[in-house]
């Protein structure tokens, strides 16, 4: 292998330890300055059978269109005690209702966790974690591509994601939770909001 691939692959590697998250071929090169991403691909997958052929607790995983230098699954735990928590706890908290009961309803988010949901609904909204969409009188929440190649879920889809919080992140059904199936009370406007409009009649 030449040496000037050795340095990339390097460089490679250091970008995606650094960045802590999922990132496509061309978003390395432009992080390296580098206006031809095809080398970058090249020394991605150049990593990416080291790590294979390597015993180590490090993988190149790919996400989607991105690639990811992360813990290999049996690992994960193991650094549970030691890992900072990027969110407050509160909205990991609404994270990981939206995450498990979705498509939920803003309107039973706020019974499950008081009204500050508003506020962290915002807030996901604005990371690019969750979507909103109007649902008669509130929003219906469910989770972005994004929020599932930021935690390294190799699937977008729901039940994919329940699946994942239940057995990789040993993650149960909320104690004590409102159920999302129960007929939510008419909900009222945010704080100095004016009120959404109602849902059209049926044709």
């Amino acid at each position: 292998m030449p040496s000037k691939l050795d340095d990339l692959v390097l460089e490679v590697e250091a970008i995606l330890f650094a960045a802590g998250k999922p990132l496509s071929a061309k978003e390395v090169a432009d992080a390296l300055q580098r206006d031809d991403p095809r080398p970058v691909q090249r020394a991605v997958k150049t990593l990416e059978q080291t790590y294979e052929n390597r015993q180590s607790a490090l993988e190149v995983r790919r996400v989607g269109d991105r690639y990811a230098l992360q813990l290999r699954e049996p690992y994960v735990a193991t650094v549970h005690s030691v890992t900072p928590v990027e969110m407050a706890p509160r909205t990991v908290k609404a994270l990981t209702l939206v995450a498990y009961h979705q498509p939920l309803l803003q309107s039973v988010l706020v019974r499950m966790i008081g009204d500050v949901a508003y506020e962290e609904v915002q807030h996901l909204r604005g990371l690019g974690l969750v979507r909103t969409e109007p649902k008669g009188s509130t929003l219906e929440l469910t989770t972005t591509r994004r929020f599932a190649e930021y935690f390294g879920i190799a699937s977008s889809r729901p039940e994919e994601i329940r699946r994942f919080l239940e057995q990789k992140l040993g993650v149960p059904p909320p104690s004590g939770a409102v159920d999302p199936a129960a007929p939510a009370p008419p909900s009222e406007p945010e704080p100095g909001a004016s009120p959404e409009p109602a849902a059209p009649p049926a044709a």
